[in-house]
């Protein structure tokens, strides 16, 4: 009796430890962030864009917009935006499963921020240590270029 008394103990205290530690669990994903998101956020999974109406998906390093109706997942902007400046727009951080499924909620919500710009500060330009390492792609590396010198090229 008295094994059966301790084995459930134990069973209970295990499982109550693993309850806690799953409640404790937060993932940090600044290193994944790109240098145009702004500062100030541990652990970003989506952006919302309100200038371009388009999400960008952090883990995955991709842009979310419509095209003819249907949701594009793409590591590139549309052409018709190449030469949009993503360091000089407001971006809303998004952390939700999905997000784009609320896209006319998101819109409404947000549609204040739209030419909104110079307002948030941005990775690159944040001297907090915590951002040294963080993720740089080729249109990072194009929009530095167009923006090296102070020379922005709207």
């Amino acid at each position: 009796m008295k094994k059966h008394l301790l084995a459930a103990a134990l069973l209970a205290a295990s499982a109550f430890l693993n309850s806690t530690q799953a409640q404790v669990h937060f993932s940090v994903n600044i290193g994944v962030q790109p240098s145009w998101g702004p500062t100030g956020y541990d652990h970003v999974e989506y952006y919302y864009i309100p200038d371009i109406q388009a999400y960008y998906y952090v883990p995955d390093h991709q842009f979310i917009y419509q095209r003819e109706g249907r949701w594009v997942f793409s590591h590139d902007l549309p052409g018709r935006y190449r030469d949009f400046d993503l360091y000089h727009c407001h971006k809303v951080v998004v952390n939700e499963p999905q997000p784009y499924l609320h896209f006319d909620e998101h819109r409404r919500q947000y549609d204040q921020f739209r030419g909104e710009h110079d307002r948030q500060e941005v990775i690159r330009g944040s001297h907090d240590d915590r951002y040294q390492e963080h993720w740089h792609d080729q249109h990072e590396a194009n929009e530095e270029w167009r923006h090296r010198d102070g020379g922005d090229r709207h």
